[in-house]
């Protein structure tokens, strides 16, 4: 009896099924930063919040809130970057729900392509709209007297850190997409979540100044290490000013890397594998 051949072609190697994941991602990043293009509501919102706010917080409230040994608008800057790029994480959420509403996510089930690449396509679009977004707010805050202290290096820094710790959410925010699926909810929820996370937390005001409840949160709250962390880097925070004895807030930037670590290890194979059960429906 003669041998014969199998017809199946070989395993592809590891460097080929990298190289291919990467390539999926990219095309996929390409195509939200192209729908970027197209609807280009989302790049004017992106642009005139950051400007709003550091215009609203800078002018309204420097001259009613005194932070000794320093500006209030100093002060505030990274409050408002850590604010702008923590909503901007929600992007990724409210657009997975809206695939999947519109059946885009049917679609890219009979392509032959990574099932993580759409995720990473959506979440490094987030990523782009919130470097957009820190070019635009660190513009207009050099504009109205805010000014890097530190290094360029420690500034580079800070800039990476908030970037991460949004790109971390994004994730999260990603997995959630998928389980409501619905834009309206994911909207809701991500608000109801995040906007206390933003306020009640050392962003705007001094967490010592907070009624001891709202003191206790505020010192705990992960938005709150990314702030002291930013003013660290950035070389704003106020010269005596007291640090509470909290950990994360002694260790701030360590607090905020362990998080985005943890965050990531948790959400992006939650996220992964949320999406081939639903693309194998």
């Amino acid at each position: 009896m003669s041998a014969t051949n199998s017809s199946e072609p070989p395993a592809p190697t590891v460097a080929v099924r990298w190289a291919r994941w990467f390539t999926d991602g990219w095309i996929t990043t390409r195509r939200n930063l192209i729908k970027i293009k197209r609807v280009p509501d989302v790049l004017v919102f992106t642009t005139l919040q950051p400007i709003m706010f550091v215009l609203l917080f800078t002018y309204i409230y420097a001259g009613v809130i005194d932070i000794p040994g320093s500006s209030y608008k100093e002060f505030i800057m990274a409050g408002i970057f850590a604010q702008t790029v923590v909503f901007g994480s929600t992007f990724s959420g409210s657009a997975m729900a809206q695939d999947l509403r519109d059946g885009i996510i049917d679609r890219f089930r009979t392509l032959p392509m990574s099932p993580s690449a759409v995720l990473i396509g959506r979440t490094n679009g987030d990523l782009l709209i919130n470097a957009i977004s820190m070019v635009v707010m660190m513009a207009t805050g050099l504009i109205v007297g805010w000014r890097v202290r530190s290094s360029f290096l420690e500034g580079a820094a800070a800039v990476a850190l908030l970037l991460l710790f949004a790109y971390a959410l994004s994730w999260m925010m990603a997995y959630l997409g998928m389980l409501v699926r619905s834009p309206e909810v994911i909207n809701n929820v991500s608000f109801l979540v995040l906007f206390p996370l933003t306020f009640i937390s050392n962003a705007f005001v001094p967490s010592a100044t907070l009624p001891t409840p709202l003191r206790v949160f505020a010192e705990l709250n992960p938005v709150s290490a990314l702030v002291q962390a930013a003013r660290q880097l950035f070389g704003n925070v106020p010269p005596g000013s007291p640090v509470s004895d909290v950990w994360t807030q002694q260790h701030p930037i360590a607090t905020v890397l362990i998080g985005i670590v943890i965050v990531l290890s948790i959400f992006v194979p939650l996220s992964v594998n949320r999406f081939k059960n639903i693309s194998s429906r």
